[in-house]
């Protein structure tokens, strides 16, 4: 099984990635990492059924509605929630999923979720951030729960 980050500069290295879970509240998780994601030079696509635009780009009510598709999703939802996206994922042919975890907060992950992507041939990360690989704050912070075994495998 790959390591925690050689799945994740795999994740990244994708050009077309979705977010899962951001909302209109801009401090949300999801959005900053919807934002990371922009900044860095990624297509990212908003996922939120709940709102036509986030961050003053479309939003999507789910994966299939994005033309062309994409090559990862974020998830940063409740669980149960996760368990919904990674449904779509498998309809909509989404090869890889990162399932958000705030080191102080609730999780994204999902045991079910997990499950369904393996079952599905669909590359997972369970836990962890895409802004331990973008930002440096966030880097020093993998570095500490790395040191502390806390890293997904």
């Amino acid at each position: 099984m790959k390591q925690f980050k050689t799945k994740a500069e795999e994740f990244l290295a994708q050009e077309r990635i979705a977010v899962a879970g951001v909302s209109r509240t801009k401090k949300d998780a999801a959005n900053t990492i919807y934002c990371k994601l922009r900044e860095t030079g990624h297509q990212v696509f908003a996922i939120n059924p709940n709102t036509d635009s986030v961050e003053g780009d479309t939003c999507y009510d789910s994966l299939q509605a994005i033309p062309g598709g994409v090559d990862g999703v974020v998830i940063v939802t409740r669980p149960e929630l996760t368990e919904k996206v990674v449904h779509d994922c498998v309809e909509a042919g989404v090869p890889r999923v990162w399932m958000h975890n705030n080191t102080f907060m609730p999780s994204s992950v999902s045991d079910m979720a997990v499950q369904v992507c393996r079952d599905n041939n669909i590359t997972v990360i369970d836990g962890g951030c895409p802004m331990m690989f973008l930002d440096f704050g966030h880097k020093c912070m993998r570095w500490m729960l790395g040191m502390m075994n806390r890293l997904p495998n």
